[in-house]
């Protein structure tokens, strides 16, 4: 079987205490707008049902836009909305076991921050990975010190699938990002802070694709 491969430059990871106080699906509603074509749902404080109703409104605003859908770490949840993947963790259900009950043609990825993570992930069987904290983000603190792209560059260039830079990822940072050779960028706060986050979405599309 061909091997499944991400087909988006922006993965736009939810956290809706970073709206500014704006209403999340308007938030994701405006950036899908703005060329956005893939969004992670990760809101580990709410529980199972708040968390399944939330997807299925997520789900529908990205199929109106022809946007994947990924669910952070919640396979069940995943399945009961028939999302496009998950977005796995290292102390997340195996990859192996999420591909036996997702099936092959979902996505699964997994969030790492070494080298050994990401070669650990492509071994499992992800189909693509998130390497960060490439640099300094509030949100990702807990993870470690930056990064930065010279490490980011090393691990795209030894392992052989998509791998997208998440951790302080803005505007002013895209073209340091690309160089490095990542898939694409993962974000939050630059786009859902953003006063206007379609705005802000078509900015970072356009310098990535510029």
């Amino acid at each position: 079987m061909a091997p499944r491969l991400p087909d988006f430059d922006l993965y736009l990871v939810t956290d809706r205490q970073q709206t500014a106080g704006k209403d999340l699906a308007w938030v994701i509603g405006r950036a899908l707008e703005g060329g956005v074509r893939a969004v992670q749902l990760r809101e580990k404080d709410l529980g199972g049902r708040e968390l399944f109703i939330l997807a299925e409104k997520m789900k529908r605003l990205c199929e109106g836009y022809r946007a994947g859908l990924f669910i952070n770490d919640r396979v069940d949840v995943a399945l009961g909305v028939d999302a496009d993947g998950v977005q796995l963790g290292v102390s997340s259900m195996p990859v192996g076991a999420a591909r036996e009950l997702l099936g092959e043609k979902k996505l699964i990825g997994v969030s790492t921050h070494s080298l050994a993570e990401a070669k650990a992930a492509e071994e499992a069987g992800a189909d693509f990975i998130l390497f960060g904290p490439v640099f300094e983000t509030p949100s990702k603190a807990v993870y470690g010190k930056p990064q930065g792209s010279g490490r980011l560059r090393e691990v795209v260039e030894k392992v052989p699938f998509p791998v997208y830079a998440i951790g302080g990822i803005k505007a002013g940072n895209i073209a340091e990002v690309k160089e490095s050779g990542a898939a694409g960028v993962a974000l939050i706060s630059a786009v859902l802070a953003a006063a206007d986050p379609l705005a802000a979405a078509r900015e970072i599309l356009a310098l990535w694709k510029g």
